[in-house]
């Protein structure tokens, strides 16, 4: 016998559908395998993702971060190819509100990213990988440094 791809038969037979509420003789008859009484015989009687029965739930008992409630603390970055800011002109200074206005960007931060080549010296005003930062620079463009906050101005930022 040659062996052929519709030869092959399935170790894992495919489950077949319960059928219920079509009589007794079926087997899934009377109750239709929900059991006699109580909450899951009822219809709509699921419960939510997460519920203990009453009492208090895993969630609720883990402590919250302070101002961030359940939220994750990373920022979730959108991705912009050095690629895309070939459509800025020689000069551009590329911010978060210009990579709106091109249609690069939605309301999360942005991190420019390399792999593509760039072809223009740009300002480059967003978070930038290393690689992406190597490129913007080898061809002349300029990225700012962020500037240091000292301590003293720390406090007057909180005080006021």
């Amino acid at each position: 016998m040659i062996l052929s791809l519709n030869k092959l038969g399935s170790k894992v037979k495919r489950k077949q559908r319960k059928v219920v509420g079509r009589g007794s003789g079926s087997g899934h008859g009377t109750y239709s395998g929900r059991g006699i009484k109580g909450q899951h015989a009822r219809s709509g009687g699921s419960h939510v993702p997460g519920f203990e029965g009453g009492r208090t739930t895993i969630i609720m008992q883990t402590p919250k971060s302070r101002g961030k409630g359940f939220r994750t603390r990373q920022p979730e970055f959108e991705v912009v190819s050095l690629g895309d800011l070939n459509r800025f002109k020689d000069g551009d200074i590329v911010t978060l509100k210009s990579l709106r206005a091109a249609g690069l960007a939605s309301d999360r931060p942005v991190k420019v990213v390399g792999g593509d080549k760039l072809s223009r010296k740009l300002d480059v005003r967003v978070a930038v990988t290393a690689k992406a930062r190597e490129a913007i620079i080898k061809i002349g463009g300029t990225i700012p440094e962020p500037k240091a906050i000292s301590s003293e101005e720390k406090k007057v930022t909180k005080q006021t």
